[in-house]
């Protein structure tokens, strides 16, 4: 290997290594405090807010402190110090240390959350998406002890299955169907719990006894053993989502046209193609197509004719697309086979039904 290549690769590994560094070098935000006292109510990322330009990295600002090595450990009332280390900003709780013996005072607010988990909470068991040939598989609610047809909390109900008497089940309304923008694959079928029961008695017809109501259990509503709450995290490590394939969201809960901070969206994909909790998605909207007309104007297609718009389609020279607008960035709180439900974490324009979903980059998502 001659001279000359010896240095282009020197040169190549040595841009490689800086660029890399660059992207893993937290960037504080203009303003920020020195101090900070944690609060009720705070969030792990509304904390970081503070700090950073990126607040979902909160991570890596805590990342060598032994005392926030488990971001439980800070409770209402602590500290927060800004302090460098090794280069690198890292948040740090100062405790006075008395020289008599003597526990620390947790707070009986309890640990701060990684994100408000008042928000997520009802769809940690409220909201699953399933294969609809499973759901097919499941018995469902046939009638009840009364006439009514709109069963509620102490009410007893007939499924058509022999259950086991003791068991606790779960009761769920059917939704809507999901498909994939790409391929038109079905991805799933949406189900909302309607209320949750426990057998009291096993036959061929088992009964089982309504112990809470979210809305009214009528007949046909599919019935399934309570979900595994040990699978259902209320903590959540953020990290950058960094899928293959393209993403974007395909549903908002209750069907809204547009959707903003802290709203629940349902994005295209998950576990099968790799999404986990935790993941960090930055949002964007598709770029307008501009045309020029025949005076040389640009034109908006909501400005522009019918003439405009088939020109846009098929001549190159005349018609531009726009760069892809961002519109903030959401995380991902529960996964299921193809689809995942993620929470608005910041959004500085309505997102809507459609917005494609990519790697967040530094810098690019913003602290309020």
């Amino acid at each position: 290997m001659d001279f000359t290549m010896k240095r282009l690769l020197l040169l190549v590994f040595l841009c490689l290594n800086f660029s890399l560094a660059s992207a893993d070098t937290l960037t504080l935000k203009v303003g920020h405090p020195d101090t900070y006292i944690v609060k009720k109510g705070d969030t792990l990322w509304d904390i970081s807010g503070y700090f950073l330009n990126d607040p979902w990295r909160w991570p890596k600002l805590w990342g060598n402190n032994p005392l926030i090595a488990n971001p439980h450990l800070i409770y209402p009332g602590d500290r927060l110090t800004l302090e460098f280390i090794d280069g690198q900003p890292r948040l740090v709780v100062k405790q006075h240390i008395k020289k008599s013996p003597e526990g620390r005072v947790i707070s009986k607010n309890g640990p701060v959350p990684a994100v408000d988990l008042a928000l997520i909470k009802p769809y940690l068991v409220q909201n699953r998406v399933v294969d609809p040939g499973w759901l097919d598989g499941q018995p469902i609610v046939m009638s009840g002890e009364s006439p009514s047809i709109h069963h509620v909390v102490n009410d007893v109900v007939y499924v058509n299955a022999m259950l086991e008497q003791g068991l606790k089940v779960a009761i769920y309304q059917t939704g809507r169907e999901f498909f994939s923008p790409e391929s038109g694959e079905l991805l799933g079928r949406e189900i909302i719990l309607a209320s949750t029961g426990r057998v009291i008695e096993s036959g061929t017809v088992s009964k089982v006894e309504l112990l809470s109501s979210l809305r009214e259990t009528k007949g046909g509503y599919h019935v399934t053993p309570v979900e595994d709450e040990a699978l259902m995290s209320a903590y959540f490590i953020p990290k950058a989502a960094d899928l293959s394939v393209p993403t974007s969201i395909i549903a908002t809960i209750g069907n809204i046209r547009e959707a903003g901070k802290l709203d629940v969206v349902y994005i295209d994909r998950g576990a099968d193609d790799g999404v986990k909790t935790g993941h960090v998605f930055s949002m964007f909207r598709d770029g307008e197509n501009i045309v020029i007309d025949n005076d040389g104007n640009p034109v908006r297609p909501l400005d522009s004719s019918t003439y405009d718009k088939v020109l846009a389609q098929f001549s190159e020279e005349t018609a531009y697309k726009m760069p892809d607008v961002f519109h903030g960035n959401l995380m991902v709180f529960k996964v299921f086979d193809k689809t995942s439900l993620g929470l608005i974490m910041f959004s500085g324009r309505p997102v809507r039904v459609g917005d494609k979903l990519s790697k967040p980059e530094p810098l690019t998502i913003k602290g309020e």
